[in-house]
This record gives C-alpha cells, structure tokens and sequence, in this order.
C-alpha cells in the first residue's frame, strides 16, 4: 500500500512539473519531418552604387528564411504582452524609423536613445546599434526582445510561444529544415529577422538617378539642389573660397551616405570626458577618449527619419544644419576640421537643406515583400 501511495506521489509531482509558469499544457516536442524542406535560394538585386553585400556563410539567404523574419519583425508575440514589435520601432514610412525621439516599449516605457532606421542595414560592417555593440544583424536581432525598456520579454518564452504556434511550426521547418519543434530557438528566429532586414534595400533617389545617369532628364536637381551638392561634397567638387559643409567625413557619398566611424557630434557640452550623460561608444569599449561617440548613420532617406541625433534632440534638418553651422561644444575628441564653424550663408543652408531631400527615395513603400503580412 506503501508502495502504491509513493507511486502515486511521485506521477502527480511529474504531471505538475510538466505544466508551465502560466498553467499552461506543457510544451511537447512535435516531429515535423512530415513537412518538405526544400528551400529557394534568394539573390539580392543590388542597384547601383551600392557594394556587395557581406551574407554570413551559415546564414544565407533563403526565400523561406525571409518570409519569417518578415512575419517575426511584424508580430508583437515577440513581446511580454503582445503589444509591441519590431515594426513598432521601425516603420515602413519612416525608412523603418520611428518618428519620435523615444520609441515606447512595454507599459510605455521609455528608453535613452533613438531607433535607427534599417534601410541599407545589411550593408553596414562596422557595429550596430548608436554604440556599436552588435557585430552582425544576428546579434542584433537578439537584444530588444529582452530588454525591459523594449519588449520586456524572456527568449525562453518567445520559444516556447513559437513552438506551440500552428503557422510558426511549419515556416520554421521550410526555412532551417528543423525536424521537430523544440528546435525552434532564439538562434534561428534572429537569423530570420536578420535575413529579412538584408533585404531592406534602398537607393533610388533622385541623386540616384544623376548620379548613376538613370535618368536622361538634365534638369533632375535644380541649381539650388546643385549648390547644396557642392557643398555637402567640398572637398570633392568645391573651389577655393567657395563655402563648405564637411558633411562628407562623416556620412560619405560613396554609397551608403555614412562611412561608419563613431565620432562626438558635438551635441552635449560636458566639462570632461567623463560627464556625457550617456557615454556611447565609451560605454562599450570602456576607452575614455571615445565617450560620447556614437555612430554616423546613413543621410538616405534622412528627411523621412525626425528626430535626430541619437537622442532625438533635433527636431528638424534645419536645426541640424545650424548646429553643425554653430560649429556646437567642443570636447577634447572633438575631430577639429570635421566639426567646425562653418559660416554658411542663409541660402547656403538652403541650398544644403534642398540637397539632403535629393537623397530621399521612396519608392521601397510599395514593394510588398517589406509590408506588413498580417494586414
């Protein structure tokens, strides 16, 4: 009878330990093998001007694999309370941008910088995020899902979230030949949402189309737009005398309108190094002379993208453009000659205004491979 009873004891205790936190039916692996693996290998079209792109050897691009980092970067079941998701943060319209200086998260928490748009985020090799404290999109994709300030979630959740979702079974076969569902990780989620994001190409502006003659039309940029050009450019096309904007050391024409160093803009007046209120890049290296860096974001698509800076805290491109005119508060990793009084002219500010709009390209808006899935 003894026996019996402790028997009885001991399955009790395993069926209650098999029952989750929410009291939920356990999660029980489910074979998936019954389901075809035959992934369609994805060739980018990269328009011209832009260079190649860097695809991780165990991560390529798959049709499959895009499509669910796609439905994963749409879907607040990434989130505590399904309320928040990628796309939350970065928006279609806005370059995939937010429009305010701090995104809400959870509970309408609010973080300490500004989201960063993801256009021509594939591109980028030098870290991601304002401090650079992501090396690749894999790992990115990974950090805003447990951050309190942003999805407040656990990925141990998500997992298990996604291994009970009828739809997310499938897709998660079809894109990593998975054979049964307690294979679906965090691992390979952000490495969908990493495929989707390299997909996120843009470069038909209609500097663009000048400058890569796609267009015949000769009067594409007006002469105000010309002027701007020359300014942003001035080590390129300037003259002596003429006036200049150093746009170029920091956010490069060459392609991608940033040439990815980390550089104090000279936003925060501080006394020492030591007193930026949020220390950047200095905050990951722990290096002194690189507090209050941040990273140079690409100019494409930059009137789309308010507010600026890293903190949101300029509300308009005007305003930018007269903080870099200002010459703004020095610091000793300040780089003198890339930020500088400038001395512009009411109609050279103009001029650069006009130019900076000349980069926008909204043409992507439409491709239905970026939209959301669910509307």
């Amino acid at each position: 009878m003894k026996k019996i009873s402790l028997f009885l004891f001991l399955l009790l205790l395993g069926l209650a330990a098999c029952v989750d936190d929410d009291g939920n039916d356990p999660v029980v692996g489910e074979d998936l093998t019954n389901i075809p693996y035959d992934p369609t290998p994805h060739e980018l079209t990269i328009p011209p001007g832009l260079p190649s792109m860097d695809i991780p050897a165990d991560n390529p691009l798959t049709d499959e694999g895009i499509e669910l980092g796609r439905r994963l970067f749409y879907d607040p079941i990434l989130s505590k309370d399904s309320t928040i998701s990628c796309s939350s943060c970065h928006k279609l319209t806005s370059s995939f941008n937010d429009v305010v200086a701090i995104s809400p998260g959870v509970g309408g928490l609010l973080g300490n910088r500004s989201s960063m748009s993801l256009i021509n985020i594939g591109f980028q090799t030098k870290g991601l995020f304002w401090d650079g404290r992501s090396p690749n999109l894999e790992d990115q994709a990974l950090h805003p899902v447990e951050n309190p300030l942003e999805m407040a979630e656990m990925w141990k959740d998500v997992e298990v979230k996604l291994r009970r979702h009828p739809d997310y079974k499938k897709r998660f076969r079809q894109a990593f030949g998975i054979d049964n569902t307690l294979n679906i990780t965090k691992e390979l989620a952000a490495k969908s949402i990493a495929q989707f994001e390299r997909t996120l190409i843009s470069a038909n502006s209609r500097y663009d189309k000048k400058k890569f003659q796609l267009d015949p039309n000769p009067f594409l940029l007006s002469d105000l737009e010309v002027d701007g050009q020359k300014i942003y450019f001035d080590d390129l096309l300037g003259s002596p005398g003429d006036p200049v904007g150093h746009c170029a050391h920091c956010h490069d024409g060459g392609a991608l309108y940033s040439s990815e160093v980390y550089r104090n803009n000279a936003i925060t007046q501080v006394a020492t190094l030591n007193d930026f209120p949020d220390k950047g890049l200095g905050g990951i290296t722990g290096n002194l002379t690189d507090n209050g860096m941040f990273r140079s974001p690409s100019l494409r698509n930059i009137a789309l993208t308010p507010p600026y800076m890293h903190d949101g805290s300029f509300q308009t491109l005007e305003a930018v453009i007269e903080h870099y005119n200002s010459g703004g508060h020095y610091a000793d990793n300040v780089v003198i000659g890339s930020i500088t009084q400038l001395n512009l002219s009411e109609y050279d500010k103009q001029a650069l205004l006009a130019f900076l709009h000349t980069l926008t390209d909204t043409t992507y808006y439409d491709n239905p491979a970026f939209k959301n899935p669910f509307q």
